[in-house]
């Protein structure tokens, strides 16, 4: 055919131009079609790879939860209400099996049939399967950390939010309870002969506040439930209960105390592990450190610059220590602290900071007793798949009577009128809670909600902070007023990066608690209580350097976002599409919001 077309033309040339249109628009016809061809093609290789990733996510998930069951009752499926974890050896054995069978089957998945949005499900599913193969056989969580067993028994959220009938909510108490004897047992069982002194100390006050949760607590929400028969039941299964708790505190204290060592840092190997497959880092620990230190240097450049503009005749810690004494007293803490989450709630919508999803506000309340050993202050949300039960609580944690009235003072002093506010900013709005009302109102998938990652969680809600107070929150003209929200937001600034250091310094570099509680009192200005309580909290949560390595990330990524939008850049754009997509990786983010992937592993400059 095209041969006797050709030929054609050669003859008459009148005809030419008509022919070689009609050539072009078929061999157009052929490319279209072709191309159309080829996209349902790829629809088809995408939605029956889709289709097969799903089925393996949901199998992995399913089974994730069946191991996990207080996990899937958090998340808001009661179908795992009344379940305590299965902690014997056997059962851990067989759950480190089951994620290596599903690391190796996503491993061997076709990605290139995957659409974009199943790529990054099945990215932050495989990274999170190997975290979790990471905390079984790297950081041997089951064998070394007493901690991992000390308040696992939490029955809290059964009389915290009402996602059933009471007596319903008693029955999976009792459900619980009855176990707790024979997981105790199997904690014994499991924990090797010599363990880390701060993480033995740490086990067992959670496990004495566990119990005396249980003991009062529980027993004062449950006092005017009539039925006799269930409280009898309930008595005798708390009982059994706490007296394990408690039995499994004075066996780490008799039986693991005196044998106890020092060695808590995870070491550089694991530490570049964590960092690969929880945040998909490949940056070496000594660099992120050197970032780290060069931020600290910035950071307290902007403390100097802000306490000069309150007094410029007094060191600068002297304005930070002054600044302080604005405190609360430990009856009002909680009262005052309720008292600008509304204003700074309003100032987001004033100044179109961020959507927010939902009318519905956020509850403040003292932090749990059983709780109180490792928070000062935290937000506690509903699971993404709740829909009856949906409170959110802003907890803080109070002044404890029986400290001394130095470390009473020092307490009340993190809490000054200024830095309770950019607390409130971190937490409530627009960090975590915020946070959690985008992720609730989102599309997106149940991988996407229920993996979240550490240095996106964390850093969204510190980024917030420096973001708000740059914003304009706290500055009504008072020139010295803005200067103590600064003052103050930067010292929490302070506080994260020393977290950062001394995460570095504890687990890749042998500083030992004494110097990492010195670090903090020299460079974030806070005293002894606060700062040995951070300095031993990095003994067994090295991630918690992530708030700043995840604010930096995202002020890189807003960087470039802001490059790549131009003049349809925004503030608000930019936050809601942050919020809109889960909670991966921010490596992951990036990829997500930039067209331009060549850059995308630039994470820090």
């Amino acid at each position: 055919m095209m041969k006797i077309l050709f030929y054609n033309i050669s003859k008459n040339t009148s005809l030419n131009f008509i022919i070689i249109q009609k050539v072009k628009r078929y061999m157009l016809l052929l490319l279209v079609l072709a191309a159309v061809s080829c996209t349902d093609n790829q629809k088809k290789s995408n939605a029956n790879g889709d289709s097969a990733f799903e089925k393996v996510a949901e199998e992995y998930i399913k089974g994730y939860l069946n191991w996990r069951p207080q996990s899937g009752v958090s998340l808001g499926l009661h179908e795992y209400d009344g379940k305590l974890p299965d902690y014997s050896k056997a059962s851990i054995d067989e759950e480190l099996k089951r994620l290596k069978y599903y690391d190796k089957m996503l491993s061997e998945t076709d990605t290139a049939s995957l659409s974009t949005n199943s790529y990054y499900d099945w990215n932050i599913l495989r990274s999170g399967i190997k975290n979790e193969i990471f905390s079984f056989e790297d950081l041997k969580i089951y064998t070394k950390n007493p901690m991992t067993y000390a308040g696992a028994v939490d029955v809290n959220i059964y009389i915290k939010r009402n996602f059933a009938p009471i007596e319903q909510q008693i029955k999976s108490i009792i459900a619980i309870e009855n176990k707790v004897p024979q997981f105790y047992e199997n904690a014994k069982a499991n924990l090797q002969d010599t363990l880390a002194i701060p993480h033995i100390q740490l086990a067992i006050e959670i496990a004495r506040g566990s119990a005396s949760f249980l003991e009062n607590d529980l027993r004062v929400a449950l006092k005017e439930v009539k039925n006799e028969s269930l409280m009898k039941e309930f008595t005798a299964a708390n009982k059994k209960a706490i007296a394990a708790i408690n039995d499994y505190a004075l066996f780490l204290e008799k039986e693991k105390l005196p044998k106890a060592n020092n060695n808590y840092a995870i070491g550089k190997d694991n530490y570049q592990k964590m960092l690969l497959y929880g945040e998909s880092i490949t940056l070496t620990a000594d660099k992120i450190l050197a970032a780290g230190m060069e931020e600290l240097q910035k950071e307290q450049a902007s403390f100097n610059a802000a306490a000069k503009i309150i007094n410029p005749n007094k060191k600068s810690i002297d304005v930070y220590n002054e600044l302080q004494k604005e405190h609360p007293t430990a009856q009002s803490l909680i009262a005052d602290a309720k008292k600008n989450t509304e204003a700074i709630r309003q100032f987001l919508i004033d100044h179109q900071i961020v959507t927010l999803p939902s009318e519905v506000r956020v509850k403040m309340e003292e932090t749990p007793a059983f709780a109180r050993a490792t928070s000062t202050a935290s937000m506690d949300t509903p699971g993404p798949f709740e829909t009856k039960a949906t409170e959110a609580y802003y907890y803080i944690t109070p002044v404890d009577p029986k400290w001394t009235p130095k470390q009473q003072e020092d307490w009340l002093a993190q809490f000054n009128f200024y830095t309770t506010d950019v607390v409130s900013i971190h937490e409530a709005y627009p960090g975590h809670y915020t946070q959690f009302l985008h992720l609730n109102a989102s599309d997106a998938s149940k991988v996407r909600k229920i993996f979240g990652s550490y240095a996106f969680i964390e850093g969204w809600a510190h980024y917030t902070e420096k973001m708000l107070i740059d914003a304009g929150y706290g500055n009504s003209g008072d020139s010295i007023k803005a200067a103590k929200f600064r003052l103050a937001q930067s010292g929490e600034a302070l506080l994260r990066i020393c977290r950062l250091c001394v995460s570095i310094k504890t687990h890749c570099q042998g500083m030992n608690v004494e110097q990492a509680t010195q670090f903090f009192m020299d460079n974030w200005y806070q005293g002894d209580k606060p700062s040995r309580q951070e300095a031993l909290r990095g003994t067994y949560d090295p991630g918690y350097l992530f708030y700043t390595l995840g604010k930096l990330q995202i002020l890189k990524l807003q960087e470039d976002y802001k490059n790549q939008e131009g003049v349809n850049y925004s503030l608000k754009k930019f936050n809601d599409a942050m919020l809109d997509n889960g909670m991966p990786p921010i490596q992951i983010m990036r990829e997500l919001l930039l067209a331009d992937k060549k850059e995308w592993h630039n994470i820090l400059n």
